[in-house]
């Protein structure tokens, strides 16, 4: 498949993930959770890792939230971004407390001495900054010189926050350009992608619910990726940040991208389907996310596209009249009654995955 060639990009490093350069567009989301709940925190971030989470942000709303990362950083399997605004306390509280990266944006910050500080801090202990343009977050000013959220005002909006880490030699920088907006999106990244070669994070934020939000994330991280745009990314759904981890990969997995756990295949139904096949696509759907193996399942209604569909995947069912026929590797394995079709599907799932 042609896609435009990835963007050249430098390379930062987030705890032992690398971002940028050659790096494999990485997966990341952030916590639901209070943070300042040590134990709910941890074990979200250990359903994130389960899931493929590579980065994991927190919010840091405060001195108690940021005295809590010591103990966060030390348990997490995962590391960590501190998500700040505006105090800097915060930022050299967490820093202190071993965070292996930041989100901040620098110009918020309301004393010159206060961004010294933290740079100093980040500088020593390596620790990259993210620095994260929100089109509903712009300044006054800059929405009036540019008349709204346009995607020339937060592409200025993000050079004037690398500007003052830039003036502090500091280039651990990596930077979002964010809006609910897709095509407003996409043509601040494509803006911003031409004229800097820091590594950029893409996401839209507030997409929306699990459905909605999955459908304009795919939209404008697709775009994005396809033209070879985006080290890192989050998928921003309202819900189960582990949503995000799925529909993540998804989106990277459909542009052959990455690689990571199993992809599932179904057909859509029709007037042709003689057995109960929505309820099985979605059982199926839920039990393969435990399957790390990457791989391909197809579950089909019928024998028109049913059985080259399944042929084509590793493991396959293509129904019939209350029965369905089950493949591996191309051959057919057996034929099973209706009701033991997601029995026999899965035990075939688990074979080829030990195979692999």
């Amino acid at each position: 498949m042609r896609t435009y060639p990835r963007r050249s990009s430098r390379e930062i490093k987030i705890g032992g993930v690398i971002v940028g350069g050659k790096a494999p567009v990485s997966v990341q989301s952030m916590t639901n959770t209070d943070t300042r709940d040590v134990k709910a925190t941890l074990e979200q971030i250990e359903r994130l890792h389960e899931a493929g989470a590579e980065l994991v942000r927190l919010a840091v709303p405060d001195l108690e939230a940021a005295r809590c990362i010591r103990d966060l950083v030390r348990k997490s399997p995962l590391p960590l971004i501190a998500d700040i605004h505006f105090d800097h306390r915060l930022a050299l509280t967490v820093l202190e407390g071993g965070i292996q990266g930041l989100r901040l944006n620098p110009g918020n910050m309301k004393k010159r001495e206060h961004v010294e500080a933290v740079v100093e801090a980040a500088q020593k202990n390596s620790v990259p900054i993210r620095i994260g343009v929100n089109g509903g977050s712009l300044s006054k000013e800059i929405l009036a010189r540019f008349g709204g959220p346009t995607p020339e005002a937060m592409v200025e909006s993000a050079l004037e926050h690398i500007r003052i880490l830039e003036s502090l030699d500091f280039n651990l920088i990596k930077v979002s350009l964010k809006s609910h907006d897709v095509p407003t999106t996409i043509e601040a990244y494509r803006q911003l992608a031409e004229i800097t070669d820091y590594p950029l994070h893409i996401g839209i934020t507030e997409a929306g619910t699990p459905l909605l939000g999955s459908i304009r994330s795919g939209v404008g991280l697709g775009i994005l990726l396809f033209l070879g745009i985006g080290d890192t990314l989050r998928v921003s759904l309202t819900g189960d940040p582990v949503e995000e981890v799925f529909v993540g990969y998804e989106i990277l997995k459909s542009l052959k991208m990455r690689e990571h756990g199993a992809t599932l295949v179904s057909c859509p139904t029709c007037g042709r389907c003689r057995i109960d096949l929505i309820p099985l696509a979605q059982k199926v759907e839920v039990a393969l996310r435990k399957i790390m193996t990457p791989m391909t399942v197809a579950v089909m209604g019928c024998a028109v596209n049913g059985p080259g569909e399944a042929r084509e995947a590793d493991v396959g069912i293509a129904g019939g009249e209350g029965k369905a026929v089950i493949f591996r590797h191309g051959e057919i394995v057996r034929t099973v009654p209706e009701e033991e079709m997601f029995t026999a599907l899965m035990e075939e799932v688990r074979r080829v995955s030990g195979e692999k």
